[in-house]
């Protein structure tokens, strides 16, 4: 599973610091006023849609995991 960092480093610096911001917030477990949504076929796993990027991540508890992150237009719901 690719780390964090090798997730953001495919984003330009403004989308990085936006990026940085959306996941604090879900890390937070502050999703008030942010569009996520449970993805269908899968118990902990989520989506969180900003614009053309979509998070992919688990929430297991209070533990939250990012899975990927992509752009609309890549693969972005094909899980491995």
């Amino acid at each position: 599973m690719p780390t964090l960092e090798r997730l953001l480093a495919k984003f330009n610096k403004e989308d990085r610091k936006i990026l940085e911001y959306l996941i604090d917030r879900i890390a937070s477990l502050n999703w008030h006023s942010l569009n996520i949504k449970k993805l269908k076929g899968y118990q902990d796993i989520f989506r969180l849609r900003k614009g053309k990027i979509r998070i992919i991540f688990t929430k297991i508890g209070k533990n939250i995991r990012i899975i990927n992150i992509e752009r609309r237009k890549e693969s972005t719901y094909r899980i491995n």
